[in-house]
């Protein structure tokens, strides 16, 4: 037997169905849209995030670039300042190791002088005079430490032996033990009181003395300054009006009291013209 469907049922099961795929269809592009829609804000506003990020960082990297390059002037400069410096402090080397040769040559006309003692006191007098006459004139324009002290003691050692007030075999050991303290006193680094001449005026200071080269000092007043030579070749006393340099000398002070020598120490160079 045969069976009938009716054919109406058919067609509108599958005019249904693809009504429904149409709908579907019809929602997925419109909720692509309204996706579309409501992400486009998002994503434009992470890119302008990002652009102002990458702007801020150009200008950082600029501005890096920039105190790199100053940085690297700065260092240029100063490296050429320390190298003048350097230049400097070896001319004042060799002019104090020329100076300590000539105190040498002195004492070996001495140890000659020394062993012609026995032989003649006379004929010693005037070689002691011509030694102690080439020694005063190292002094008077040599480094300014307590130039009146020893010229006296030179004078003094001088008037006695004119005098004859001292044996001249006597004088020549004196005149020796003289000249080693002026050798000494180029090895040697200490804190010392003594009179110099401060803007016309006699004054009473302590100094720093660093061998025979550099000699700060400080007054009662709190002034501080340093030893520099002059035009003519001779020394003169001046103060220091910038704070760091004032706070250098003052360090330096303190270390030499508590007996610290030795260590990095930055000081104002009194050979900068």
């Amino acid at each position: 037997m045969k069976m009938k469907y009716p054919a109406c049922s058919m067609r509108g099961n599958v005019d249904e169905e693809s009504m429904q795929i149409q709908i579907t269809k019809k929602t997925l592009v419109w909720g692509g849209w309204l996706l579309f829609i409501f992400t486009s804000p998002v994503m434009a506003s992470n890119i302008e995030n990002l652009a102002r990020s990458l702007a801020k960082i150009r200008g950082e990297v600029e501005t890096l670039q920039s105190q790199l390059d100053i940085d690297k002037e700065k260092h240029s400069s100063k490296m050429t300042a320390l190298n003048s410096q350097l230049a400097d402090l070896s001319v004042e080397d060799r002019r104090q190791k020329l100076s300590i040769e000539k105190l040498q040559q002195s004492i070996d006309k001495l140890g000659v002088v020394a062993q012609q003692a026995e032989q003649s006191g006379e004929h010693l007098k005037p070689v002691l005079l011509t030694a102690l006459a080439e020694y005063k004139r190292h002094i008077q324009g040599g480094f300014p430490f307590k130039v009146d002290d020893r010229i006296k003691a030179i004078g003094d050692l001088e008037n006695n032996l004119i005098n004859q007030q001292i044996d001249p075999s006597k004088a020549v050991n004196q005149t020796w033990s003289l000249i080693e303290d002026e050798v000494r006193l180029s090895k040697e680094n200490g804190i010392y009181q003594q009179t110099i001449l401060l803007n016309g005026e006699k004054v009473l200071v302590d100094t720093a003395k660093l061998g025979t080269v550099f000699m700060f000092f400080q007054t009662k007043d709190n002034q501080s300054g340093m030893a520099r030579r002059s035009k003519d070749g001779g020394w003169i006393f001046e103060t220091v009006s910038d704070s760091a340099d004032r706070e250098r000398i003052r360090n330096l002070f303190d270390s030499l009291k508590k007996q610290i020598r030795q260590g990095y120490f930055e000081l104002p160079n009194p050979l900068n013209k």
